[in-house]
């Protein structure tokens, strides 16, 4: 239980990334939002704060405290889990949009909003194996605490690479030829994975099964173009997610 005393601390740091990343695209266009936007990221923001307080009263004597927000945090859980899900066709009218007015949203062009559904299908899918294995796991200490904390590393990525594109375009980064816009989704890869292996490192949990499922996870994102592009993937997804 020691080795998790400082935890809640060092949880601050996801919720920071997780927020920074996805400051420009949220609150810069506020009012413009979905609804399934607005529900998605308080859902989201929702449970890094619990993973924040969690392991605080945890380690600091309020465990009547913590079972009780845990049985609300697995409502959390599902809502981040749902909320994601349920915005999925908003993917697809931004695909179709982009091949109508390319010059709107160049450099994105169709098939990376198809990359980023199957992307966000995988992490859902992780996301809940990982709450689920949690609860499984809820009397022993170090499985019950560490698939909790994989979860930031399983859904980090949407709102991380949006802030590495804002800042990217804003410090007019050139854009490699062969690669382009993926680059900055590599970047976030990279970055994600280091986080992942720098806290498994920290807490002697390099290899745990969740730490081996959120690195498998983030490199699985690698290929988002190649799976974006499959025409046979894409009709998939258009026969499936209807609005």
């Amino acid at each position: 239980m020691n080795k998790y005393k400082s935890l809640y601390k060092w949880m601050i740091v996801p919720m920071v990334i997780m927020q920074l990343g996805i400051a420009m695209d949220y609150w810069g266009d506020l009012t413009d939002n979905a609804w399934s936007v607005h529900v998605h990221y308080w859902m989201g923001t929702s449970w890094y704060l619990l993973l924040i307080v969690q392991p605080y009263y945890a380690t600091h004597g309020q465990l009547a405290r913590h079972r009780t927000l845990g049985i609300i945090g697995m409502f959390l859980g599902g809502g981040v889990c749902l909320s994601a899900l349920s915005m999925m066709h908003r993917d697809i009218e931004s695909a179709q949009r982009s091949m109508l007015e390319p010059e709107r949203f160049a450099p994105f062009e169709p098939w990376f909003f198809y990359g980023v559904i199957v992307a966000e299908i995988v992490m859902m899918v992780a996301f809940g194996f990982a709450v689920i294995k949690s609860i499984l796991h809820r009397k022993n200490i170090e499985n019950h605490s560490w698939w909790l904390i994989s979860t930031v590393f399983l859904i980090m990525m949407p709102a991380l690479g949006r802030g590495v594109g804002f800042l990217w375009f804003a410090l007019n980064i050139p854009v490699i030829p062969g690669i382009g816009i993926m680059l900055t989704a590599y970047v976030t890869q990279v970055i994600i994975l280091s986080l992942v292996v720098a806290a498994a490192w920290k807490f002697g949990t390099l290899r745990h099964p969740a730490t081996y499922l959120a690195v498998a996870v983030n490199i699985f994102l690698f290929l988002l173009e190649p799976i974006g592009r499959s025409e046979t993937v894409q009709l998939f997804l258009r026969s499936v997610i209807k609005g």
